[in-house]
């Protein structure tokens, strides 16, 4: 995965039919997809990925194509730019570095929900606004609720931690669980696997370790 100004861009073929599992991390793609009978001269198909609520499968035939554009957590994308994007793929980095929009009041809600020990209030008062502002800004502008933000941070911060040593118990309070069970439950909804079996699946792991919510390389917020 290669880091450009507000999005990470990443490459995949297969080779073979293949299934694949998407874990929810909080972005939205674009995708350039050429299928497998597609030439290197026709327009790839343009996709804007929505935001995963639960593990999502994919099925790919033999010789799919995907170059992907990974926004920044809670990024969007409005239906000029994916035009412009469809019109000139082989432009579609420098479009979205261009006019991929600049942080804003979005990113820092977003941001500060994934801090450890965030709540939906303690963050409303740190940006001066209500909970009840914050979840009505979400909802104009298509965004999952602020809580999804906040579970899905610690949850993923949980299968960070997983790759490292430490008793479960430990690794669940440390993550902000009330215990074991709590950190299980979590890992089951947002991945589908249970902790114990999430540290051993390397594959996965390594795929919750790419940035997203919680870990986006060069994040801010303001001081407002």
């Amino acid at each position: 995965m290669t880091s450009q100004s507000g999005y990470h861009s990443w490459r995949f073929r297969a080779e073979a039919p293949d299934r694949h599992i998407v874990f929810p991390d909080g972005c939205r793609d674009v995708l350039l997809i050429r299928g497998p009978d597609c030439s290197r001269r026709s327009a790839p198909r343009i996709r804007l990925t929505a935001f995963d609520l639960r593990p999502r499968p994919v099925v790919f035939a033999a010789g799919t194509e995907i170059l992907g554009y990974r926004l920044r957590p809670g990024a969007a994308l409005s239906p000029r730019l994916l035009a412009a994007i469809a019109a000139h793929p082989e432009r579609a980095g420098s479009i979205l570095a261009e006019e991929g929009g600049a942080w804003g009041e979005r990113d820092d809600a977003i941001l500060a929900l994934t801090a450890p020990g965030a709540t939906v209030r303690s963050v409303a008062r740190t940006l001066g606004v209500s909970a009840r502002t914050i979840e009505r800004h979400f909802l104009a502008e298509g965004l999952p609720s602020p809580e999804y933000w906040r579970l899905l941070a610690r949850a993923r911060r949980a299968a960070r931690r997983l790759a490292e040593p430490g008793a479960l118990a430990e690794i669940a309070i440390e993550c902000g669980f009330s215990d074991q069970a709590h950190m299980t439950r979590d890992c089951v909804r947002w991945f589908g696997i249970p902790p114990a079996r999430l540290r051993r699946d390397a594959v996965s792991l390594a795929l919750l370790a790419q940035p997203a919510l919680g870990n986006w390389t060069g994040e801010q917020i303001s001081t407002r």
